[in-house]
């Protein structure tokens, strides 16, 4: 796949609905998650709501879309702040070191900055290391470890 310098960012468009769907399950399937297309579709009928609280960016290249970046803004009651969470970030594999996730992190911080938001932040899994090398270069790691508790009844 030939690729422009740089990609274009854009807000994720109803048109895009195939190639995010696409990446999306890529995702998916690299962070060995059950294919779902109930999960696929929820997702994107959120992306598409203008009132649900998840945006999407995608990266464009040669009129391709190569990377999406789905996020939303959190309250961060410790310091009376908003930021930015990154929940999605994937990169079609052909195009991979080539700037797309780079392009896509930074988009969110220039929307972040113009918010007056005071971080963007994302987690990755521990044996994620090519991504890490990008995370390490453009993001500070933190020293906050993840716990994740399943709901129970009352």
């Amino acid at each position: 796949m030939t690729m422009s310098p740089a990609p274009t960012i854009r807000p994720t468009a109803p048109a895009d609905e195939a190639r995010w769907k696409e990446l999306f399950r890529a995702y998916r399937e690299f962070y060995r998650l059950e294919p779902s297309e109930e999960v696929v579709s929820r997702v994107w009928g959120w992306v598409i709501d203008p009132d649900h609280e998840v945006n999407s960016l995608v990266a464009e290249a040669d009129g391709t879309i190569v990377g999406i970046a789905d996020y939303r803004r959190f309250s961060r009651p410790s310091t009376g702040s908003v930021g930015i969470w990154l929940d999605d970030l994937f990169t079609d594999p052909d195009a991979r070191g080539r700037g797309v996730g780079r392009a896509l992190i930074s988009r969110l911080q220039v929307i972040a900055s113009s918010e007056g938001c005071s971080v963007v932040r994302w987690i990755t899994a521990d044996d994620n290391a090519q991504a890490q090398v990008l995370y390490d270069d453009v993001a500070a790691k933190t020293n906050w470890l993840t716990y994740d508790a399943k709901p129970q009844e009352s």
